[in-house]
């Protein structure tokens, strides 16, 4: 018999989630969280911390080609990545698609959360063992710091500002990611609903202002999460051209029925936000 999973949205006062669950298949703490792997009825394979939704099998794709082929497709040649979080290994997934892609480096905090996802939602998971990943189990925050000038790519995969992702919406964070991209290098962060936390994300972008030529912020759809959506903030060192992502997909040699969610049509419209909130989130 099947029952439910509630989530009190503790960033959205007022409103909370409910997915069906067949059994709870793994549950432990670690140093840092508490950690649950579900089957659900509906949408496969559910990854929670700290009774938290983080992703479904159901619709994971829709978030993780977004947040990783808009900068990766942004790029004119990306070859060094750097993740941070993305301990479930969606984002390590859709990163290697692209053979320019030499190295990635993912900066997961807890190592637990990547070892029980490659042990039970190997759909995403299972690329974390390529040759090409190198996992470093560091506070993202002080790795980036510690790496100036390296990536070309930064993704950062997190969950929400409460906890140990605390760190990952702060100035100090942001100014490490710019610093540890090399010239040309672009960072994308997850950054929440625009219509249930523009507050965090106009602070977001506030520090991308101050740091990048190019501070803008895009969206996809998950109905797993808070009003079916989610955006990501996107910070470019250098401006590129209008058509690159046009250029980059069909130098790629990958072919659209290798995603379901991102194309390059979508990739641009997905900058494309309701006139009141690009109004208030850009001043236009």
């Amino acid at each position: 018999m099947s029952e439910w999973f509630t989530e009190q949205l503790a960033i959205v006062p007022g409103m909370r989630a409910q997915i069906s669950v067949e059994k709870c298949i793994a549950s432990e703490r670690s140093e840092f969280q508490k950690l649950e792997v579900y089957q659900t009825t509906a949408m496969g394979r559910m990854l929670v911390l700290d009774d938290v939704i983080q992703c479904t099998e159901f619709d994971e794709q829709s978030y993780h080609e977004m947040i990783c082929h808009v900068p990766l497709f942004s790029h004119p040649n990306p070859e060094k990545v750097l993740i941070i979080g993305g301990g479930d290994g969606g984002s390590v997934r859709e990163c290697l698609k692209h053979k320019s892609v030499k190295e990635v480096h993912l900066c997961e905090i807890d190592r637990r959360v990547v070892d029980l996802c490659v042990e039970h939602i190997p759909s995403m998971a299972a690329m974390v063992k390529d040759p090409r990943v190198h996992c470093h189990y560091e506070d993202g925050a002080a790795w980036a710091k510690n790496h100036p000038n390296t990536y070309d790519v930064i993704i950062v995969d997190s969950s929400d500002p409460i906890g140990p992702a605390e760190v990952l919406f702060q100035f100090p964070f942001y100014e490490s990611c710019c610093n540890a991209l090399t010239s040309e290098g672009i960072l994308a962060t997850q950054a929440e609903n625009f219509l249930l936390h523009a507050k965090i994300i106009k602070e977001l972008l506030s520090f991308g202002k101050k740091l990048f030529p190019v501070a803008r912020y895009y969206y996809t759809q998950v109905p797993t999460y808070p009003g079916g959506m989610i955006g990501f903030t996107f910070f470019s060192r250098k401006n590129t051209q209008e058509d690159l992502v046009d250029k980059r997909y069909a130098a790629s040699g990958l072919k659209l029925e290798e995603f379901r969610f991102w194309s390059p049509e979508f990739h641009k419209k997905a900058f494309t936000l309701p006139g009141a909130v690009m109004r208030d989130f850009y001043g236009a």
